[in-house]
């Protein structure tokens, strides 16, 4: 999961932390002095940023020594080490933090997203995310989701056409924001209408929307909504669905669930480094 803006954003996430250097770190060891270290679990989790990490700690010294001992996407319990670091100690202490920081972020989502995706798992209905991700994160973020077992929705505004609210009142109706989205989009597009009521669910309709986002209404309102829609469009739902409210919203007839929560509610999983000094003989 490394790409050009994974090395950039290590790149900022090091000059935020270590831009001057570490001040401590270096009073105490010289560039001679030599630790192991472990990356370990501290409570049970599924974990997210191992490549991350293993490449904060390169960037730092090419000469600290990764080895991965778990694997994104895997339930580890806690205790278990899942990270070896060995070399400078100075380079090693520089990069703890900024390495955490990402392992901890990004396992915090996937064991919030392998919870919801266990809760569903027998519903047939999909779980995806939504764009209310950190900026800058998005595709970790995302990356982060897909290891906890949900999915993703669209990642950027020009991957397919989402007419909302703010859309449709710009626009003057429901019906002429699909017809002038559709002139416009390519032909392998999806129209997906954002309706808030069961008058733009019959309008989306009417405008032959292929997706229907039944935004924030209540489980009697979606079941309604679901009837008149009749198979004609991919049903999704979506607004303030919680982990504690998931079973209310995965309805017959509802395809699929999207969920801020994945991204921006999951708290950081709590990890953390152990520093060994190599004794020389």
């Amino acid at each position: 999961m490394i790409t050009p803006r994974t090395h950039h954003l290590i790149d900022l996430a090091l000059e935020e932390d270590a831009g001057l250097g570490d001040l401590t770190s270096r009073a105490i060891f010289p560039a001679a002095h030599r630790s192991r270290a472990v990356i370990e679990a501290d409570e049970d989790l599924v974990l997210c940023g191992l490549e991350v990490a293993a490449h904060v700690f390169a960037r730092v010294d090419p000469a600290l020594k990764v080895t991965a001992l778990a694997h994104d996407g895997e339930r580890v319990r806690r205790g278990r080490a899942v990270l070896r670091i060995a070399g400078p100690t100075l380079a090693l202490l520089t990069a703890e933090r900024t390495a955490l920081n990402f392992l901890q972020r990004l396992s915090g989502i996937a064991t919030q997203a392998r919870r919801f995706a266990e809760a569903a798992r027998l519903t047939g209905v999909r779980l995806v995310d939504t764009r209310k991700t950190t900026p800058g994160f998005r595709e970790l973020e995302k990356y982060a989701v897909r290891c906890g077992g949900c999915h993703n929705h669209r990642s950027s505004l020009g991957e397919h056409v989402l007419i909302k609210d703010n859309h449709i009142a710009a626009a003057g109706s429901l019906g002429r924001a699909v017809r002038l989205a559709r002139e416009a989009a390519p032909h392998t597009a999806k129209i997906e209408v954002e309706a808030e009521t069961l008058f733009q669910v019959r309008e989306a309709c009417r405008a032959r929307a292929e997706v229907i986002l039944l935004d924030n209404m209540t489980p009697t309102q979606i079941r309604a909504a679901v009837a008149v829609i009749a198979g004609r469009a991919t049903v999704e739902v979506s607004g303030g669905v919680r982990f504690e409210t998931l079973a209310d919203y995965t309805l017959p007839g509802v395809d699929v669930i999207s969920l801020g929560a994945l991204t921006h509610s999951a708290r950081s999983a709590d990890l953390s480094l152990t520093v060994t000094p190599i004794r020389r003989r």
